[in-house]
């Protein structure tokens, strides 16, 4: 019990008070400031200019591109339903799959249909 009660008392001398704890955590409240200011906040912007090119992107679709859907599937649209957001694509001569729009993953670049026609 002794042991105890000295313990309390040396914590109490070396700033255990309500100030000393406040000034204790004033580093790390600094650092997750700067942190928020270098990383977080430039990530959020960046995540948030990503996705208003997917969806410009998505809205943009029209019959004939090719595209890649986000299961790896290569194919061309042949229809875009604007009522219920779907895509019909065309992945082989006679073989065609209905997909949600939001599944379209991006285009195909011209290189890849470059090289795709060697």
């Amino acid at each position: 019990m002794n042991i105890i009660t000295n313990l309390g008392s040396l914590a109490f001398l070396q700033g255990g008070g309500a100030g000393g704890g406040l000034i204790g955590l004033l580093p790390f409240i600094l650092i997750f400031v700067i942190f928020y200011f270098l990383l977080i906040r430039p990530q959020q912007r960046k995540q948030r200019l990503a996705q208003q090119e997917r969806d410009s992107m998505l809205k943009a679709l029209k019959a004939g591109d090719k595209v890649v859907t986000t299961g790896g599937i290569y194919g061309t649209i042949v229809a875009v339903r604007e009522r219920d957001d779907t895509v019909q694509l065309r992945i082989a001569q006679s073989v065609s799959v209905e997909a949600e729009r939001s599944a379209i993953a991006r285009l195909q670049s011209a290189e890849k249909e470059a090289e795709a026609s060697k």
